[in-house]
């Protein structure tokens, strides 16, 4: 739910955001504010997540840190569960949210309005539905007064997230759709709280180390996983992928393993005490970390074949962690030296001239990650550490310039992860009391305005597929119908006919008609109990070679039809069933799913 503060006399957006530590630009995106430097006593705004917590000093009390923050007492006695006569200790940390988790509808508001001014949105699409389910709306009215709690809408991106979490009661890889806010759950008792999800490049199969350090792959087409190699230790395995999909490279004490998925061979590259192996994107030749002869933490660059090995970095001091090369190939970075103190520095793989990123305030930087374009990185630099820490969600050019706080996490460090138009950031958060994350959030940098995609169970590391997938798909299969196609995975079966999600549905029958097609389409189309409302689109299409149609409902359909919309082919060749020949074939599903199912139809 999105918190909302009531602007008080002399507030000023830069006042309200410098409170909570935020970036005022993702403030005035919260609430896409047209003139930001207008806002007036009594207006609400929605605040992003900030830096909610303070120090107690000498002579404060509840009321007086009520009054600095502006916001009620009562949501921070009840943040904090104070209790009565409310005395708070000096050096305590306190909550100090920025206001109260609904909205108060003012008079002229509707749903509609409410939806877009609060970036309720999926797809670009105002999704106001959104708001009626969470407060258990029947219908749009809305009063004046009634309190409103504003929820998070899936965002309706393009590609997966995959992620590893315990919220099923044992540590796996769980999958976000962003189209429609589904999780789905697609290993079973195999990962670890260590385990991250590593995605090809062709977006269809995810590597994992898991349960007793066991290397996975899991092909998401066919649901089967190998099991190909074994750690001592998986904490902190590193997994790269061939730009081909075919190979994956890792590191173990004797060398890089190049094992390929296809073949199910490996070879070795000797190169003992190897690290952060990844493939440069011409497919035949790699980029690793190991010591120089003097023992100095070096990255180096290989042929495939073993030969070639060039040395690229001059480094004199501590180890290089977290080595990343860039998708173009022409940059690396990395962190160094340690855990305590973390400064990330940019390399140019072509010349070997090291820059350094300032990074945040404390030189604890963590987890640089590329733009799918190469052209900035994003990164988790440690904050505020005197009051619990948290984290700045960075980003900063392929050469350390131009750095910019785009979020902020309660957490101390967290993964980022690119959406694959490189267009917005996923990182973790929710770490309350410095526990494990427990939320996955999502910024948009042209439009900063953090939006929460999960929340539940530990959540320890996040990947976006490289590929705008729109979701897990299963093959369905009907001997009787003589007919394949594909249709989300996460849907369950009703029957041998039907299968069900939260975000949509298909089934399927025959029709026996001597009738053409044009016929036979209107006659379904403007069936008697108008199932797909009274003025129901039809049009004529081709599916293969043979003769079709597509039905789209009206406005005026009725909700239980759950959106329906159908496709009607002509059998190449008639079907019989139970006695009776079928001429042609019919796919009811909703409208949303209706032409990406139709697309992998095929007859048997």
């Amino acid at each position: 739910m999105q918190i909302f503060y009531t602007v008080r006399p002399g507030d000023t957006l830069y006042q309200i955001a410098k409170r909570w530590e935020l970036p005022v630009e993702s403030l005035i995106a919260a609430n896409n504010l047209s003139s930001p430097n207008l806002i007036h006593v009594g207006q609400q705004l929605s605040i992003p997540p900030g830096i909610d917590v303070i120090r107690v000093k000498t002579g404060d009390t509840v009321y007086q840190i009520s009054q600095t923050f502006g916001v009620p007492a009562s949501v921070i006695i009840q943040s904090n569960q104070l209790q009565h006569p409310y005395l708070i200790q000096v050096g305590q940390l306190l909550k100090v949210p920025p206001g109260v988790p609904h909205y108060v509808v003012q008079p002229g508001d509707t749903l509609f309005q409410i939806a877009s001014r609060f970036n309720v949105m999926t797809g670009g699409n105002n999704n106001f539905e959104l708001i009626m389910k969470v407060n258990n709306l029947s219908s749009t009215v809305i009063t004046p007064g009634m309190n409103l709690i504003i929820p998070y809408a899936p965002p309706g991106d393009r590609g997966l997230l995959a992620y590893t979490s315990n919220r099923s009661g044992s540590y796996d890889i769980w999958i976000y759709n962003p189209s429609n806010g589904v999780n789905q759950q697609i290993t079973n008792g195999l990962g670890e709280s260590y385990s991250t999800p590593f995605w090809s490049p062709d977006s269809t199969k995810i590597a994992f180390v898991g349960k007793n350090g066991i290397l996975n792959i899991l092909n998401l087409v066919d649901s089967s996983i190998a099991q190909i190699d074994q750690f001592e230790d998986g904490l902190g395995v590193f997994l790269d992928w061939s730009p081909k999909s075919q190979e994956i490279v890792y590191t173990k004490p004797n060398g890089l393993v190049i094992y390929n998925v296809i073949t199910h061979r490996a070879r070795i590259l000797n190169a003992p005490g190897a690290t952060d192996a990844q493939w440069f994107p011409n497919g035949t030749e790699l980029l690793f970390q190991a010591e120089d002869p003097k023992g100095v933490s070096q990255l180096y660059r290989i042929k495939t074949n073993g030969t070639g090995k060039v040395q690229i970095t001059r480094n004199t001091g501590g180890r290089l962690n977290n080595v990343r090369l860039s998708p173009d190939g022409a940059y690396a970075v990395y962190t160094t030296p340690g855990a305590s103190i973390s400064i990330i520095y940019s390399v140019n793989i072509a010349t070997g001239n090291v820059l350094e990123v300032k990074g945040g305030p404390l030189a604890k930087n963590y987890f640089p990650t590329w733009s799918p374009d190469s052209s900035s990185f994003a990164f988790s630099a440690t904050a505020f550490e005197d009051i619990g820490y948290f984290s700045l969600i960075k980003t900063a050019g392929r050469q350390g310039m131009n750095e910019v706080t785009r979020a902020i996490s309660d957490c101390f460090a967290t993964p980022v992860t690119w959406t694959p138009d490189g267009r917005k950031i996923a990182y973790l958060s929710g770490c309350k009391q410095q526990g494990s994350s427990s939320e996955i959030w999502l910024i948009d940098l042209t439009h900063p305005v953090p939006i929460r995609l999960v929340d539940g169970g530990a959540i320890t590391a996040l990947q976006w597929s490289p590929l705008p997938i729109t979701s897990l798909k299963k093959t369905y299969s009907n001997s009787r119908y003589k007919v394949r196609f594909q249709y989300p995975s996460h849907w369950q079966r009703v029957n041998d006919e039907r299968y069900e999600g939260e975000d949509g549905f298909f089934q399927i029958g025959a029709i026996a008609s001597d009738q053409p097609i044009n016929v036979v389409c209107k006659n379904e189309a403007f069936h008697q109990l108008n199932p797909y409302g009274t003025q129901p689109r039809i049009e004529h299409t081709r599916f293969g070679n043979q003769p079709a149609c597509l039905i789209f409902p009206s406005q005026d359909q009725p909700v239980e039809m759950r959106n329906q919309a159908a496709l009607i082919v002509l059998y190449p060749s008639s079907v019989v069933i139970e006695g009776t020949e079928y001429q042609y074939f019919i796919l009811w599903a909703d409208q949303n799913h209706i032409i990406e199912i139709s697309h992998s139809l095929t007859f048997q």
